[in-house]
C-alpha cells in the first residue's frame, strides 16, 4: 500500500485476499489470470461494490471486489446457467426440429426435456460429445444489447414462440440477449465469457428426458454420482400435467390469462386440484386401519401447517377424529441444545428433540392411554412445570409435522406399518421461458419473506440473511429423506408469484445497494418483473397461499 501508483494503474480491495494494483480499463478476466494459483475454485463473477458483473467487467475506478466461484450460490448458479447454455445450443444443431425444455432440479442435477421427442442412450451421448467439442473449442459468449423488436425478429427465425411472448409484457425497450456461435438465447442472469469454462459437467439420459449435472457447492470441482429420486420425480410429472391442464407451461401464458381477465378460474381450478389432492390423501389414510401416526415433512414454507390442517378436515370427512401433536413441545432444555459448526444453537437437529419421551408417549396414545404433554416455553427455554393431558380415541389417527417426519429415528418405537409420511414441497411447475426455469427455492423464499414481515416482524434483510442456513438445515434434515415418503404433495400454485409480486416487491425495495443482501434482493425484484400482477380477492381463505399473505380462516 505504501508505493504510489501510476497514472495508469488502480488499487482495488479484494475480499479475503487484500488490496491489489490493477491497470486502468484491465478487465476481471485479466485479474483472476494473474490471480489463478491464489484461488482454490474456479471463478465465474465478481461483486464490484456489492454489485454483480460478469467477467468482462472493466475496472475504470478503486473498489472493493469480491470474488464468486463455484463454492458461492451465485457462482453455482452462473456455472450451471452456462453448462444449460452449451445443452441448448448442442440439441438445436442436432435436432432443430425441436426444441428443449429446462425443466427442474432433481436430486443433484437438471432434468430437461425435449418437446414431442424421447430420447435413448446413444442420443443423449452425442449431444454430450457436441457440447465437450464446443468447450474446447472456447468459443466466446458475446453478450449484447439489443431492441425488443430486434429480439423478437431473432427469436422469431429460431422458432423461439416462448420468448417472443415474454417480450411483449417487458417494459423495457432494450433487453440483453447472449449470442454463442450464431445461436441466441436470453438467460435471466449473468454468464461466463466462453465456453472454455464450462469443462465439468455430465449428461445422463433419464427418460423421457435427459439429467444434466455439474459440480455442486458442496464439491466444486467433482461431479457426485446422481442419486435417482422416483418418487420425486413422479410428483414434478404431475406438476407438469396439472400445468398443462391449466395451459400454463410459462410465464407468457400466465401474464395472457391475467390480462384477460381469465385468472378467477385459474385459481379456481388450481386450488380444485390442491383439494382433490388432499381427499385423495384422506382416502388413502382412510382404506388403511393400521395407519395411526401421520407424519408430514418438508422445507421451510412449504406450507405444511395449512396443508395439516386442511387433511384433518378431509380426514374428518371421511369419519375419522385425528388428533394433533406438535414436536415443538419436546424440545430439549435450552443449555442440552446441540450447537452447529459455529458454536450457534442448532434447533433444527434431530438432538434437538427428546425423542426418548416423545416415542415413549405416541406408544401410550396409540394403545389409548391418557398422556401429559410437556409445555415448551420459548421465552425460557425450558418446558413448564405442568402438562396437557391429551388422549386419543380408540382407533384414531395421529398427526405430528415437523422438518423430522420423514426420518425413522424420530419415530424409532413406531412400527412401519402404523405410519403414513407425506412430504410436501412447493414444486414450482411454471417456466420463465422454455429456457429459464424457476427454482422452487425462489417460491419458498419469497413465501418466507411475506411471512416473516406481517407476522414475526422480520425485515427482508434478516430473512434473506437467515435463508441460507435454513437451506443447510433443509440439505441435512429434510431432502435426504423424501423418498421415504408414502406420499407427496405439491402445494406450489401456479398463479402464487403473480399474486406474491404485489407483495414482496416493497419488501425487497427497501434494500439499499449499501447492503450485503442488495444482490439478491435486486435479483429477486428482476424476475417478479416477469409477471403481471394478479387479484388476492379470488384466493380462497382455506389456499396454502393464505398462511403467507394472510386472511386464512386457519390460526398459526
Amino acid at each position: 500500500m505504501g508505493q504510489s501508483l501510476k497514472e495508469t494503474e488502480l488499487q482495488i480491495a479484494i475480499k479475503d485476499l487484500g488490496y491489489y494494483t490493477v491497470d486502468l480499463n484491465s478487465t476481471a478476466g485479466e485479474l483472476l489470470d494473474n490471480l489463478k494459483q491464489q484461488l482454490p475454485y474456479q471463478v465465474v463473477a465478481l461483486a464490484v461494490n456489492n454489485d454483480l458483473k460478469d467477467l468482462n467487467y472493466v475496472f475504470t475506478e478503486p473498489c472493493s471486489v469480491e470474488l464468486l466461484d463455484l463454492s458461492s450460490e451465485i457462482g453455482f448458479r452462473i456455472y450451471r446457467r452456462g453448462v444449460v447454455f452449451l445443452l441448448l445450443k448442442a440439441c438445436r444443431e442436432i435436432y432443430p426440429e425441436t426444441q428443449l425444455v429446462i425443466k427442474h432440479s432433481l436430486s443433484n442435477g437438471l432434468y430437461c426435456e425435449l418437446l414431442d421427442k424421447v430420447l435413448d442412450d446413444k442420443e443423449a451421448a452425442q449431444i454430450q460429445k457436441r457440447m465437450r467439442e464446443l468447450a474446447v473449442l472456447d468459443l466466446p459468449i458475446r453478450k449484447m444489447l439489443v431492441s425488443r423488436e430486434q429480439a423478437a425478429f431473432t427469436y422469431e427465425k429460431q422458432g423461439m414462440l416462448d420468448k417472443i411472448k415474454l417480450l411483449e409484457f417487458r417494459e423495457k425497450k432494450v433487453v440483453h440477449m447472449y449470442e454463442l456461435d450464431g445461436f441466441y438465447e436470453y438467460f435471466y442472469g449473468h454468464m461466463v465469457p466462453n465456453t472454455g469454462m464450462l469443462d465439468n459437467f455430465r449428461l445422463l439420459n433419464y427418460q423421457p428426458g435427459l439429467i444434466l449435472q455439474t459440480p455442486e457447492r458442496s464439491s466444486p470441482k467433482a461431479i457426485q454420482p446422481f442419486i435417482d429420486q422416483r418418487k420425486l420425480f413422479s410428483i414434478y410429472s404431475e406438476a407438469k400435467e396439472w400445468g398443462e391442464m391449466m395451459g400454463t407451461p410459462h410465464v407468457a401464458a400466465l401474464n395472457d390469462i391475467i390480462e384477460n381477465q381469465d385468472i378467477i378460474d385459474l385459481i379456481r381450478i388450481n386450488e380444485a386440484l390442491h383439494e382433490k389432492k388432499i381427499a385423495t390423501i384422506s382416502d388413502m389414510i382412510y382404506q388403511d386401519k393400521n395407519i395411526r401416526l401421520i407424519l408430514i415433512a418438508g422445507p421451510s414454507s412449504s406450507g405444511k401447517t395449512t396443508f395439516a390442517q386442511r387433511l384433518m378436515i378431509q380426514l374428518r370427512v371421511n369419519g375419522l377424529k385425528p388428533v394433533m401433536v406438535s414436536l415443538d413441545n419436546y424440545f430439549v432444555d435450552r443449555e442440552d441444545t446441540p450447537r452447529d459448526e459455529n458454536g450457534d444453537y442448532d434447533f433444527e437437529a434431530l438432538e434437538a428433540l427428546k425423542l426418548d419421551l416423545f416415542n415413549e408417549q405416541l406408544s401410550k396414545l396409540i394403545k389409548g392411554e391418557e398422556v401429559q404433554v410437556p409445555v415448551f416455553n420459548f421465552k425460557k427455554g425450558r418446558c413448564e412445570d405442568y402438562g396437557v393431558p391429551i388422549k386419543v380415541p380408540n382407533g384414531e389417527p395421529i398427526i405430528v409435522e415437523g422438518i423430522h417426519g420423514l426420518n425413522d429415528r424420530l419415530t424409532w418405537s413406531i412400527p412401519p406399518e402404523q405410519k403414513f409420511k407425506i412430504y410436501i414441497s412447493a414444486l414450482t411447475q411454471l417456466n420463465i421461458d422454455f429456457s429459464n426455469r424457476i427454482p422452487t427455492t425462489d417460491c419458498r423464499l419469497l413465501r418466507r419473506i411475506i411471512r416473516d414481515a406481517r407476522t414475526r416482524g422480520h425485515g427482508t434483510r434478516e430473512t434473506l440473511n437467515r435463508w441460507p442456513s435454513v437451506r443447510r438445515g433443509e440439505m441435512k434434515n429434510i431432502f435426504p429423506f423424501q423418498e421415504n415418503a408414502d406420499v407427496m404433495f405439491n402445494s406450489s400454485l401456479v398463479y402464487e408469484l403473480a399474486v406474491l409480486k404485489k407483495y414482496a416487491g416493497p419488501l425487497l425495495m427497501d434494500i439499499g445497494p449499501g447492503e450485503p443482501e442488495y444482490i439478491e434482493a435486486k435479483r429477486l425484484c428482476k424476475f417478479l418483473s416477469y409477471f403481471r400482477e394478479a387479484p388476492v380477492e379470488p384466493i380462497p381463505p382455506n389456499s396454502i397461499l393464505r398462511e403467507f399473505i394472510g386472511g386464512s380462516w386457519f390460526h398459526y
